[in-house]
């Protein structure tokens, strides 16, 4: 943002003085300035080497990739000093956005501050006599109350900078932040409460900076995770998009049926992978009508047998489309036989009961309801009632049963906003009369 609030600016300013009001004891001539410069230079260079290229554009930073460091330095120095480890590292980093002279001192200013919080805390209990010693079993305890003071001290901060530069509102600025920085930073921990005992035991620092390493290399393989993983929702992204532009009357019906589909496998307990795979086949469902000649898809009349063959080809147009997308996993069978039905009555193969994949059984429930609450060419938007009780009435012969009812029970509990694809028709088209297949199901 390149127009900070003033009252952001006067919040940055205030952190940082505060910040500065706790390292300024540090000062002192008692202060171990060989242990800071060095866990200073080491912070800086950790966060520079994210910008070797041997490494990636962008090595893992974000949530504290070198956290470590910081925490060893609250382990091993007096809280005056540790909040001085994370200024030149901080300071130094290169900022994108705007206005970043701000940012670098917001930055700067923050983990100074949780730096300090973590080694008072760190202190108070008796940490540093048990990393002097070594005695390991002794400073867990410690160790973890620093590390909860600084998840607690980011989560301040943070929340108070959403609020005031981003307008988030007081309730919702610090919600959630707190777990969602304790895993990793209690990983950090870890390493950096191994990294301070053996700096202090007889193999010196020279061995502490060891445990960096595969800490480094832990981070540099997440990074990589979800660098992949963007690629894949880039991929899954561009292909709904162009069949929303090519099929334009049913826009968002492909995010709402991979919405749908994920609410019902998490009723029916799944693995989270399994989830996410299934919310894939929702959101590219339908992506075989690429190959369906744009004039079928938004004929407002009835097709003819001739024209509803050509559309029923879309489920194997897509299955192709997908085929060498590993990924995807099971979505792809769910993409092939989302028209299945458990009579045996649907389309491509006629597949009955079981054999019917059971994210396709899903994807179909999914696929159907939406398509019923939302305006089309051929069909007014239905109530949810209305659509349920639908999907209801044809469980057994079109869905799956337990399918239906899993995403019964799940809407009792936490609703549904259906949303309107389309321009509703002034007069319903001729299509709403002449549908040959049961109300519930959808082209």
């Amino acid at each position: 943002m390149r127009s900070v609030p003033p009252v952001a600016r006067a919040y940055v300013l205030l952190t940082a003085g505060v910040a500065a009001v706790c390292a300024a004891p540090a000062l002192s001539a008692a202060t171990p300035w060989p242990g800071v410069v060095l866990l200073a230079c080491l912070y800086a260079g950790c966060e520079q080497v994210g910008r070797c290229r041997l490494l990636g554009r962008r090595a893992p930073r974000g949530m504290g990739t070198f956290f470590p460091v910081l925490l060893a330095g609250a382990f091993l120095l007096p809280p005056a000093a540790a909040a001085l480890v994370a200024l030149p590292g901080a300071l130094l980093t290169r900022v994108e956005r705007r206005p970043a002279w701000l940012r670098k001192v917001w930055r700067a200013g923050q983990l100074a501050l949780a730096c300090w919080v973590a080694a008072r805390v760190f202190a108070a209990l008796g940490g540093p006599a048990a990393v002097a010693e070594p005695r390991f079993p002794d400073a867990l305890v410690p160790g973890g109350a620093a590390v909860l003071a600084f998840c607690a001290a980011l989560t301040v901060l943070d929340g108070g900078v959403l609020a005031t530069a981003e307008r988030v509102p007081l309730r919702a600025a610090w919600r959630g932040l707190f777990l969602r920085m304790l895993a990793p930073v209690a990983a950090h921990g870890l390493a950096g409460l191994v990294m301070a005992m053996m700096w202090t035991s007889s193999y010196g620092p020279v061995a502490a900076l060891l445990v960096l390493l595969p800490m480094y290399i832990s981070c540099w393989v997440f990074a990589q995770y979800q660098r992949e993983r963007a690629a894949h929702q880039a991929t899954i992204r561009a292909l709904v998009q162009a069949v929303d532009i090519k099929d334009g009357y049913t826009r968002g019906h492909s995010e709402r049926v991979g919405q749908a589909s994920m609410m019902i496998a998490r009723e029916l307990g799944m693995a989270g992978e399994r989830v996410e795979a299934l919310r894939f086949a929702g959101i590219l469902h339908d992506v075989g009508k690429l190959g369906v000649p744009t004039r079928l898809l938004r004929k407002d009349g009835p097709l003819t047998p001739e024209e509803r063959e050509v559309i029923q080809l879309h489920p194997e147009y897509g299955h192709e489309m997908v085929r060498g997308i590993a990924f995807l996993g099971e979505a792809r069978a769910a993409i092939l036989h989302h028209h299945e039905r458990l009579d045996g009555s649907g389309y491509p193969y006629g597949l009955a009961g079981a054999q019917i994949p059971e994210f396709a059984r899903v994807v179909a429930v999914a696929d159907a309801f939406d398509a019923m609450t939302s305006t089309r060419t051929y069909s007014r938007a239905r109530p949810v009632a209305v659509a349920l009780a639908e999907l209801e009435r044809c469980a057994g012969s079109q869905f799956d049963p337990e399918m239906v009812a899993a995403f019964v029970r799940v809407l009792a509990r936490e609703g549904w906003n259906p949303v309107v694809t389309a321009d509703e028709p002034a007069v319903p088209s001729p299509r709403a009369e002449g549908l040959a297949a049961p109300p519930a199901a959808s082209r």
